[in-house]
């Protein structure tokens, strides 16, 4: 495998709760994986490492090649304009319009000109089907359109890795399989490596070339989507089921 992202025996705790024990992952260049797991089990924790917007307790990640975890800030400013990044509520700024949602690291990491900017902008709006939007604010926006823009802001800089957290949550089933298809056709149109984390498993079986499933703060299985639906893994099962009995008991 020809690994873009690599982790290595990843361990995290926070207030002396473990929540990474010993975690080892690989994603390929040009792969789409998600990952899956109930809430709290560290999927969203996993995905911020790649980024070190979160640092392990031990471990490394390497992103291209390169260790994160010793990298200082100008270095990982260096790697972060490579990696975008949906947040689960979107995270757009309040006080600014659309278009400055979305050309924020063009004009404070990249320095681009206003001009640039602009047309940039107006193309990334474009891919996520939001033409026309720059001059509105995130409160007069629907929660898929908010989606829509974070994602525009997550590919603004022409990164080769996006990663998604929870991209559907708190949307309705037509809205979330929108997203869905917008994280396939920008996976397939922009060549990048996708990461998502998701616990909706219709769309995890949608935009998932491989399905990675997280328990006990390690990798519990990881298979194509077919593969998952017919595991006869009993974490597995249950948790795709959605059943309450079984080995995975409530956090």
């Amino acid at each position: 495998m020809d690994a873009c992202i690599r982790f290595e025996n990843v361990h995290k705790a926070f207030n002396g709760k473990d929540v990474l024990q010993g975690v080892s992952l690989e994603v390929a260049k040009n792969e789409s994986i998600v990952i899956i797991g109930q809430s709290g089990c560290g999927k969203s924790v996993l995905l911020k490492h790649i980024n070190a917007l979160i640092k392990p307790e031990s471990g490394s990640i390497f992103v291209d090649g390169n260790d994160v975890t010793s990298m200082n800030f100008n270095e990982l400013t260096e790697v972060r304009k490579n990696i975008g990044m949906l947040f689960q509520s979107a995270a757009l700024l309040d006080s600014l319009t659309v278009g400055e949602n979305v050309g924020l690291a063009l004009k404070e990491c990249m320095h681009l000109p206003e001009n640039e900017r602009k047309d940039i902008i107006a193309e990334k709006l474009s891919l996520v089907g939001l033409s026309g939007t720059e001059q509105k604010y995130p409160a007069e926006l629907s929660g898929g359109m908010r989606k829509r823009v974070g994602l525009a802001r997550a590919i603004a800089t022409g990164p080769a890795i996006l990663l998604y957290d929870e991209p559907t949550t708190g949307l309705d089933p037509i809205t979330a399989d929108r997203i869905n298809d917008l994280i396939i056709n920008l996976h397939l149109k922009l060549h990048v490596t996708s990461v998502t984390v998701t616990h909706d498993m219709t769309s995890a079986y949608k935009v998932g070339e491989r399905i990675v499933m997280l328990y006990n703060g390690r990798v519990e299985f990881e298979g194509t989507p077919d593969e998952t639906r017919n595991s006869s893994n009993e974490v597995v099962r249950q948790f795709i089921n959605g059943q309450s009995a079984g080995p995975i008991q409530m956090n």
